[in-house]
């Protein structure tokens, strides 16, 4: 099974390689031992992120997620990367493929799958909803220190 590369890290950053996005379906997430999850990653804990969760998916062709799931407060952005394939919220379905972008709620059922004939890659980011303001929007501070590399 395949295994997240650490880059560097330090007191205010980690970095990591979780490799070519083709080669997704070398890893193998295992939920418990009639729960195997191949071709997903999950990132947050490599990285010690501490505001919300991550993972990578790929799913050949004629493959799916083979579940519903919710959350309890958790929202999640699914951006896809690559191929197509079809996503399911409340029981309607909806084409995805490369650039789109799904936001689902916590309660909202949701399903993933591949219908078409190349693998569909998406990275699923995962955060505690209605919690952003507006001041959350302005945070980022813009430094007077030169670039130097």
């Amino acid at each position: 099974m395949k295994k997240v590369e650490t880059i560097a890290n330090a007191a205010n950053f980690s970095a990591a390689n979780f490799g070519k996005l083709n080669e997704l379906s070398d890893y193998v997430l295992e939920l418990g031992p009639d729960m195997k999850i191949p071709g997903k990653v999950f990132g947050g804990a490599v990285l010690g992120a501490t505001g919300g969760e991550f993972s990578f998916q790929l799913f050949q062709p004629g493959t799916e997620s083979g579940f519903l799931h919710t959350h309890k407060q958790h929202e999640e952005l699914y951006f896809f990367l690559s191929g197509k394939g079809e996503f399911q919220v409340d029981g309607q379905v909806f084409p995805v493929q490369e650039g789109s972008v799904v936001r689902v709620a916590p309660d909202g059922r949701r399903s993933v799958r591949n219908n078409g004939d190349a693998p569909l890659v998406m990275l699923c980011v995962q955060y505690r909803g209605g919690v952003f303001t507006a001041e959350d929007a302005a945070d980022g501070v813009i430094l007077s220190e030169p670039v130097n590399w």
